[in-house]
Formats: C-alpha cells, structure tokens, sequence
C-alpha cells in the first residue's frame, strides 16, 4: 500500500538527506502526532470502499475499514510515537449496522476505548436517541430509552473512556454545555487542547422530544470562547474537532486544497487566528484543505480512512509552527494484527451471527437501491413508506411518508434473493416508531411546499411516497409555489383542501424533523409503537407469503418534476 506523504513532509525529508537539520531536530521544538477519524456510524466490520487517490491508479473499490484493521494500524503507529493521540469529529455512532445498533451501539463504544480514543465531538447521530441516551453512553448504566438493547451486549455497561465534547450545545436551563467543551491532553511535554462542536442545525436533524431543553449555539463563537480559559491554564495549542463539513472535486488525498465548499468554509474563517489544524466531520468526503491558512481535513466515513497529523510546535512561544497530514486507507491485512481489538470483533460477530442471519423474506429482485444522493424518488423508498402504509392501516393510514435520511443502504439479498434480518437492519437501523395523524388536504400541500425551502432538498432530499398518492412539482417555480395545483391526488383523486387524510410517518418526522413543521399540525395523533424495521421485514413476509415478493428495480415514478 502507498502511504502519503504531503510536500511539507517531503522537503523535510530532503532536508534530512541533505545534512540539514529540520524542525523535529531543531532546539525549541517538537512534534505532536494525532490520528483522526470521523462518521464511523459503527461500521465494526469492513466494509466496500471506494479509493480514487490523487497519486494515481484509477478508481477501485476494495474493502477498507473494521475495528480489526484500525486496531492494527494503530499499533504500529504507536511503536513509532507512544504519546500518539486519537481523536474524533462525531457521528462514531447511530445509523449503525445492526452488528452495533441491535446493542444499543454498545459494541462500538468498547471498540473506541479499546482503540485508545481520547476525545471526540459529538455529531448530530449522537443525538439520536436524545440527551439521556447520549449521557447514558458517556457515564454508563443500563437506564436507556432503547431497554431492550442496552446492557444485553456484555453485561452492566460501563461508559465511553474517551470525553464527548460538545461546546456549542447549551443547556438552556443552566446555559452551559451539557458537556465539556474541550479536553486538554499532554504529548510530549505540551498541553493541546481539543475543543469540540456539532452543526448549529442539529435541532433538525434529532428527535426534537430528545433534545428538550438544549440550545445549538453558533460553532466558531463557542469555540473562541473557550481560548481565554484555556490561555490560563498554560495551553498554547488548540485543535478543533468539529462535526460540520464541506464538499470539493479534489481527491481525498490532495495535499492543500483550496476550493473546499461548505459550512465548514465561514466557520473556519471566523475562528481565532491561533487555531492552525481543524478536524472535521458530518459530509462524508475525505479531504486535507487550506482555508485562511489552517488545514482542514475530514477523512471518510465508516473507518475507511484514517487522517494522519503532525503539529510541529514551538515550545518557547508555545505555539503551532507548522501543520502537516496525510489519509492512510485502512487496507485489512497491511499492519501486523492488534489481538485485542481482532478478538473483540469474532465476539462482537459471535454474539450477533445468530440473530442477524435470520431470514426475512425473498424479495423480487437481488438488491433494492436508495438514492445516495436523496435528491429523486428510489424504488428502496418506495418499498419503505408501502410497508409503512400496510403497518398503519389498521390505524387508518391513507398515506404513508419516509424521509430518505432514514434510508442507510440498499436493501441487499443473499442467495436465491433472500433477505436476512442484518441486511434489513442495516437498511433502518434508527428503530424508529411510526406514528399516525390527521392532515388536511391543503397541509399536504404545505408540507410538499417544505421540500425546497432554503435549499434543504440538496441537503436532505425529498419525501418517499406510499403507493396511491403522487404529484407533480414544477422547477422553475419559486420556493412555495413548486407543487403543480390540482397534480397531488389519492389513488387518482385530487385532494380537497379542507378534507382531513390519515398520514403515517416515523416518529423523527411527526416531531418536525428534518425541516418538516408541518407534521407537528397534525391531529389525532396515534403513537403506533410500531417500529419501521417491524413495519418493513413483516411487509416483506407477508408479500412472499401472497406470492407476490417485494421490491423493484427502479422507482415506480410517483413524483414526477413538470418538464419545461
């Protein structure tokens, strides 16, 4: 495997041949060495990756990643640096595969620990499951709002050994953070501190009845906040690990790129001039950029990709003189094995093989696709809100809505087509439960209209719809006039405006989630307790029993964009 080495590194390595001396040699100074990862979304195994690297071969998908493998790469790396520092930038957690979610996410929190973690932002999946869950999975204890996963894993859960950091999340009652806002660590005789924030629009994104009582405050202005406290204590080096990020056509790989998009660009700007080296997350895509002068770096998602990070720091002036980092792909086999972290992994597998082999069902076609992109309908989605209707007729449900954030793989098959609970599991691993209500014709309308608002279906997508219910929407319109009048109809009927439909949605949804204010209008409301995973694998079932499989290859056109 080729290992990286930015210019920065490389000069210095001339240097060295040459006879001359360079930084890490020079008196005054030393060098801090960092691991980074973010989005692990509690991938334990490895998982398929695709790998376009800036130094050339063409675009290849391998299989990259597994706790097994980051254990080894750390081992070694750790032979080179034993202070070594491993840090996060949120979302370690939820949206998990079922081998992590089916345990509370339980199994991906001892991995951490195992792995040396030491600190972390906190991303917008940590709050999944609201505050108490997420303090639950900091401190400890089996006192969970998911009971029947938690503590079932290896016995009394004992808590994360690494700090949640989470500067800009308050709590509006005391207004200050519900956790700490930064963790100083010590490498080498210097003090750093990592000073961790989530995206200020979290709010949208998390179950609003789990983040009660918290505010998500502007993430450049927590952080300078914290440096004058810091400053007291000695500490002359900030590190920020922050989960928001942005987007650039440059390889992952590519040393200082300059054209990173994104939230992430004006938060950088914004932030004290002393801050050199910004870990980011929550975009998914690798990247090592300049904004302003600092690196930015972000590696991939699911532990495919580590960020490797030199702080060379002045210890007279107690300052960052330079900042270098390269990606290292986590290619199984390529490090000698860590032991411990290669026999947790058979345990985690033990423990699940069982429950997430099961088979669900056979369905129509070998595999069912989302949209990665969320942006158009997907035959996947589709599948969704039509098991979503079935399980909510008895509760009256007409129509049936899935947000595609929701949607986390496509819904693969084993031999003959057939559908093993873990696959299924992986597809909706929020456990979500689904909920009925009462909309009238004209707040269908309205909540349709909300798609677009602010851009938001780049970000999130549009709605999936069950079947019997469509609509045209017309793109050249203005925000909340993009629905074609009189095209959204029930089973070929147009809706009546004043005339109330029973909606079902998951529960993320009818709490306003993901930028739908509408669904909290909705009346009659009828908690089902029905979870979605329920809803889809006895959908399932239950079409293979009729004889008719589940499942289709490509979407069945329900949203249909008005051509020009």
């Amino acid at each position: 495997m080729k290992k990286y080495l930015s210019p920065v590194a490389g000069t210095l390595l001339a240097a060295l041949l040459a006879g001359c001396a360079a930084w890490q040699t020079q008196p005054g100074a030393t060098d801090i060495h960092l691991v980074a990862l973010n989005d692990f979304h509690g991938n334990l195994e490895a998982s398929k990756y695709v790998w376009d690297s800036a130094s050339g071969g063409g675009e290849r998908t391998i299989q990259a990643g597994g706790i097994d493998t980051l254990g080894a790469a750390l081992q070694a790396w750790r032979k080179q640096d034993p202070e070594l520092l491993l840090v996060g930038a949120g979302d370690l957690v939820g949206a998990s595969p079922a081998i992590s979610s089916m345990w509370a996410d339980e199994p991906t929190i001892g991995a951490m620990n195992l792995l040396g973690l030491r600190a972390t932002s906190v991303g917008n999946h940590e709050f999944d499951q609201g505050r108490i869950e997420l303090l639950r999975q900091q401190g400890g204890g089996c006192t969970s709002p998911r009971a029947d996963k938690a503590c079932k894993f290896d016995g009394p859960y004992k808590g994360a050994q690494f700090q949640y950091l989470a500067a800009n999340v308050i709590d509006m009652r005391t207004r200050k953070p519900v956790l700490p806002a930064y963790k100083i660590e010590t490498a080498h005789g210097v003090k750093i501190a990592f000073i961790g924030t989530v995206l200020r629009e979290t709010a949208e994104s998390a179950l609003a009845s789990g983040i009660a009582g918290l505010e998500f405050v502007d993430e450049a202005d927590a952080i300078n906040r914290q440096l004058p406290e810091l400053r007291k204590q000695g500490v002359g080096v900030f590190v920020v690990l922050i989960h928001q990020g942005g987007r650039t056509t440059d390889k992952f790989d590519q040393q200082d790129c300059g054209n990173l998009k994104g939230p992430i660009v004006d938060v950088v700007k914004r932030l004290d001039p002393s801050i050199r080296l910004v870990i980011s997350g929550h975009s998914h895509q690798g990247y090592l950029c300049k904004v302003d002068g600092r690196l930015v770096t972000q590696s991939d998602m699911g532990g495919h990709v580590l960020g490797r990070i030199k702080l060379t720091v002045d210890t007279h002036t107690n300052t960052v003189r330079d900042v270098s980092a390269t990606q290292e792909v986590m290619v199984p086999g390529e490090w000698p094995a860590d032991p411990a972290l290669s026999a947790y992994l058979v345990k985690a597998r033990a423990q699940s093989a069982a429950a997430l082999a099961r088979p669900v069902a056979t369905i129509a076609v070998p595999s069912v696709k989302r949209e990665k992109e969320h942006t158009s309908e997907s035959a996947l989605g589709d599948l969704i809100a039509d098991s979503m209707l079935a399980a909510g007729r008895p509760f009256g449900a007409q129509i049936a809505l899935q947000n595609p954030g929701g949607i986390r793989q496509d819904l693969e098959s084993a031999a003959g087509n057939r559908v093993t609970l873990g696959q299924a599991m992986a597809v909706l691993p929020f456990g979500n439960t689904l909920v009925a209500m009462n909309l009238r014709g004209s707040q269908i309308v309205e909540l349709l209209e909300e798609q677009w608002l602010e851009d938001r279906d780049s970000k999130r997508g549009l709605l999936q719809l069950s079947d019997g219910f469509s609509y045209e929407w017309d793109a050249s319109k203005p925000e909340g006039g993009k629905i074609v009048p009189g095209s959204v109809k029930l089973n070929g009927v147009r809706l009546e405006m004043d005339t109330a439909y029973r909606v079902v949605t998951n529960n993320f949804l009818a709490e306003g989630g993901d930028g739908f204010p509408t669904f909290k209008k909705g009346a009659n409301r009828a908690p089902t307790s029905i979870r979605d995973i329920d809803a889809l694998t006895q959908y399932l079932a239950r079409r293979e029993q009729d004889g008719k499989p589940a499942g289709a290859a490509a979407p069945l056109k329900r949203y249909v964009q008005k051509e020009q």
